[in-house]
């Protein structure tokens, strides 16, 4: 039921946001054109380990609708673990090399327009001034066919020894990977393309959604990416929460949620970043983020330490900046941060708020860890790479009380869509390889 009139809200929403401009209703229009069919073929390799290289993992061990597409954790296990969210485990029979350095980012709304920048770096990116109009860390030749910049971040994950590929000696994924074959007859893409051609039920659904492949050319990769792609677009759209039920004029906040609003749009500088329908400017900040785990470097480095933005651009004015999060959905996406460090919403808003403060002062209870060691913690543990993160800190200080930080917490929870969390489709039943879904 309508509680009030559309200029009523408005009105009351410009005077609780202190000047700032809310963001109009989210519309059909904010969203890229989804084919169902092709939808629901992404649907099952999503779910299908096929696509990993010794078959254990899918998209969906990391990304799983259980824990808000996410997974529940500080940082993933992927290839060589077993079980799900916080209760995977490491494998004692193929132990991984290494723990994936980075928080597993969840996926609403990647089919809205905005969405033109993956990953914490960015190091993904739509730039029409490159071939395939995507600008990547990898050759150009590799970006041809690739449907969108959501289609193109498909190929990563499955090149990660860690995260998908496996190690060199254990499968022909990971040695193709290791020896820098990725294109072409016999790289990584090739030998997937023929793993999902050599299913009779995949080779039908593809004729059925490409033409291409209904007149006789081979399954390719970027029709397995782009179909992927389709799916996580359609499936986890989020724009039925509260919050866009008041943008809306449908619905209103309780008295907390209202205080909780005008800190986010006022006083407290939220919006400075997280504007838009989205809440996100999709730009990249050095906000001073606790970092934990093996950090993110090339193979033949060493150190805990991860640049952000700055390996990707080489400006050092890009030095610990990582991309603004859409904040949809923010209540069941945690832990937070780029490396997963905070584990409660309340505490990462705080240190947020103070972020030198609180990394002069981490709890490393706020850490979900499968197997937490001091060597995961030795960036905190040292006063001067403390005093580089700070030193880079763009943000201002804001000084929060309790609260107001419970306020703005209970706003935040505002932009929780619980329907879109299930997804639309949900989890199949089987998958063509018969291989177990996670």
């Amino acid at each position: 039921m309508k509680l009030f009139s559309n200029a009523i809200c408005f009105t009351w929403l410009a005077t609780v946001s202190i000047g700032q401009t809310l963001p109009a209703p989210v519309s059909d229009a904010d969203f890229l054109a989804v084919n169902i069919g092709e939808a629901q073929l992404g649907q099952l390799l999503f779910y299908d380990p096929i696509l990993s290289g010794n078959k254990t993992v899918a998209c969906a061990t990391c990304h799983h609708p259980k824990f808000a597409t996410s997974d529940g954790v500080s940082l993933s296990i992927g290839d060589g673990g077993i079980g799900l969210g916080p209760a995977r485990q490491i494998d004692v029979k193929n132990q991984p090399e290494k723990r994936i350095p980075r928080n597993s980012p969840a996926l609403f709304n990647l089919g809205a327009r905005e969405f033109t920048v993956m990953f914490h770096d960015g190091r993904l990116e739509a730039d029409p001034r490159f071939r395939g109009a995507l600008r990547s860390p990898l050759d150009a030749d590799m970006m041809q066919g690739f449907a969108s910049v959501l289609s193109a971040q498909t190929m990563f994950p499955v090149l990660s020894r860690d995260e998908m590929a496996g190690s060199y000696n254990e499968n022909d994924i990971g040695r193709a990977v290791r020896q820098g074959l990725i294109t072409g007859a016999g790289g990584a893409w090739d030998l997937l393309s023929r793993r999902v051609s050599a299913l009779p039920e995949y080779r039908r659904r593809f004729a059925e959604v490409y033409p291409n492949v209904r007149d006789g050319a081979p399954i390719a990769f970027t029709d397995i990416s782009n179909a992927i792609a389709a799916f996580i677009a359609h499936e986890w759209r989020s724009d039925n929460a509260p919050f866009d039920a008041l943008l809306r004029g449908e619905d209103v906040f309780d008295q907390q949620e209202k205080q909780g609003l005008a800190l986010f749009y006022g006083s407290a500088g939220c919006a400075t970043c997280h504007t838009g329908p989205f809440l996100s400017d999709h730009k990249f900040h050095a906000m001073g983020t606790v970092q934990i785990g093996p950090g993110k470097a090339a193979n033949f480095e060493t150190g805990q330490r991860d640049e952000g933005r700055f390996r990707v651009t080489g400006n050092h004015q890009d030095l610990y900046a990582f991309r603004t999060p859409s904040l949809r959905n923010i209540e069941m996406t945690g832990p937070y941060g780029h490396a997963g460090a905070h584990k409660d919403l309340d505490h990462f808003v705080a240190a947020h708020a103070d972020p030198v403060t609180h990394l002069h002062s981490y709890d490393r209870s706020q850490a979900i860890l499968f197997d937490p060691q001091a060597k995961d913690f030795a960036l905190m543990a040292s006063a001067d790479d403390r005093q580089a993160l700070a030193q880079a800190v763009s943000a201002p200080t804001v000084p929060l009380d309790q609260p107001d930080i419970d306020a703005i917490v209970a706003f935040l929870k505002t932009l929780t869509d619980t329907a879109s969390i299930k997804g639309r489709m949900g989890i199949p039943e089987a998958v063509p390889s018969g291989l177990p879904i996670p």
